[in-house]
């Protein structure tokens, strides 16, 4: 895959589209998390050093085609200045008049993008009006990415376009990650059910080196192998598919990791009792909620000779202490190893995040996404519009 950048890019003198993610979290009219906001610095900042007009475009909520008053993106624009530190001039349907009477320094910030029915059905009349605006087209919205609208894959296609500098971090770092990566691979991906996440798993036991499976997912596997996990969450149904993809690694070379010992507990609180046992010992009226410290211990031995790690999920139910341990571990030991630069370790998804977190592991790894459902369809192997029309 080859994409071009800003530095690819005459902007000088140019009006410059950019679609970016500011879907940010709003409670009482104020921004409770500024993270999208700031991200996006590094692409404005860069277009205007190099004499382009910033023109940023995006989404709000979900409004289904029709105006809600509330998904304004009116409501934003006051904190992306603040965030960015330059004046922020919002632009309702009108957008050309907005255009025409920009000043150099400004940045304009057109309504939202799924007010229009256009947006999401990919509508090339839709696009083009979009396109009109702009002499140059720069996506730096990853996580809006994987669907196909008129604002991501269209547009691209009317006018010289290229990745925004958020865009083109979040694809290096996939890129390390999947595409050419160091080995061996580890990956670690957890989570409630393996039927969220069978095109996952089928895609990265072909890619991956081992792979550890957590949380509930790991109880599918367990049970899939004649184990008894008593009244844990477990997805008896898909006993057949999760033999399947057992097998699939075991031709493949790459080593599945499932839990060595299990942390089991009667109640699902904070706080609950709580036992360590063989993970074909879970009693009958218990739950396992977490793996137990010789699974750490391997999964720590194996991280300390891998060069290359992907996580998406935690190792157990990790909201409620104690139950958050191995996921607290071997996030912390993935961090180590990244900050004495011995390991590359890209993160994503939500539950990943907070996981991550709650761990204080966030700020070593090499990258985390928040791309969302775009990051798990790269995970899958899936090509995302959004970025396969940025492809030269």
């Amino acid at each position: 895959m080859a994409w071009k950048t800003l530095d690819d890019m005459d902007l000088n003198g140019k009006r410059v589209l950019v679609r970016v993610d500011i879907n940010v979290p709003m409670e009482d009219g104020v921004v409770t998390d500024l993270t999208r906001i700031s991200r996006i610095a590094d692409t404005v900042y860069d277009i205007q050093d190099a004499g382009g007009k910033v023109i940023l475009m995006a989404h709000y909520g979900r409004p289904k085609g029709k105006v809600v008053e509330e998904m304004s993106l009116i409501h934003i624009a006051p904190f992306v200045a603040e965030e960015l530190g330059v004046p922020v001039t919002f632009a309702d349907s009108d957008y050309r008049d907005a255009v025409k009477e920009m000043e150099d320094d400004e940045v304009l910030l057109l309504e939202n993008l799924r007010f229009n029915p256009g947006e999401e059905a990919n509508d090339p009349e839709f696009a083009k009006r979009l396109a009109s605006l702009c002499d140059v087209y720069v996506n730096d919205a990853f996580s809006a990415s994987h669907r196909a609208h008129a604002s991501t894959e269209a547009i691209a296609k009317l006018r010289p376009s290229c990745a925004g500098r958020l865009m083109e971090e979040e694809l290096s770092a996939l890129e390390a990650a999947l595409g050419k990566p160091k080995r061996p691979v580890v990956a670690v991906v957890g989570g409630a059910k393996v039927s969220t996440k069978l095109d996952l798993l089928g895609n990265l036991v072909g890619k991956v080196d081992h792979l550890v499976i957590g949380g509930g997912m790991a109880n599918t596997f367990l049970a899939a192998q004649g184990i008894n996990v008593g009244k844990s969450l477990c997805e008896h149904d898909l006993a057949d598919t999760a033999r399947e993809i057992l097998a699939k690694a075991e031709a493949a070379g790459c080593e599945i990791i499932l839990p060595r010992d299990i942390v089991v507990a009667r109640e699902f609180k904070a706080g609950a009792a709580s036992e360590t046992v063989a993970p074909d010992a879970c009693p009958a009226d218990a739950m396992i909620l977490d793996a137990g410290p010789a699974t750490v211990a391997y999964i720590e031995a194996v991280l300390a000779n891998a060069k290359t790690l992907i996580w998406n999920g935690p190792l157990g139910a990790f909201e409620i202490e104690p139950f958050d341990k191995a996921t607290n571990a071997a996030a912390l030991a993935a961090a180590k190893l990244t900050k004495a630069k011995k390991l590359i370790s890209v993160a994503g998804g939500g539950d990943t995040v907070a996981a991550l977190n709650q761990a204080g592991a966030s700020a070593d790894f090499t990258y985390i996404s928040t791309a969302g459902g775009a990051f798990l369809e790269w995970m899958e192997g899936k090509e995302l519009p959004g970025v396969a029309a940025l492809n030269i």
